[in-house]
């Protein structure tokens, strides 16, 4: 199996080297945690994946999933990971999983 490939000016693509599209699921959680309130870093989260053009997006208190594109779950984590940090998050544990290639 071939890596994610990177296009000759250094941007990621989401073509493993035969060709096919590869689809990704991230599941990822940011503390410190508050039950009675939400913090600033969850909600920055939230908008996030909301907006990024995802699949399947799931928000939850305890967790946040989604699926998408590699280009797109790959630039959404980029911008979960810096704007939840700026936000006050202190941790951010995060699974990233290939669930799907396939042909154009």
């Amino acid at each position: 199996m071939c890596p994610l490939s990177r296009r000759t000016d250094g941007t990621r693509r989401s073509e493993r080297c035969l060709g096919g599209t590869v689809r990704l699921r991230v599941e990822f959680t940011t503390e410190p945690f508050d039950l009675d309130e939400a913090p600033a870093h969850a909600v920055v989260a939230r908008q996030v994946v909301e907006t990024a053009g995802l699949d399947a997006v799931d928000v939850g208190p305890f967790g946040n999933t989604a699926e998408g594109g590699a280009d797109a779950v790959l630039t959404a984590v980029d911008a979960v990971l810096r704007r939840t940090l700026e936000s006050g998050a202190t941790r951010i544990s995060l699974q990233l999983n290939v669930i799907s290639e396939g042909a154009e």
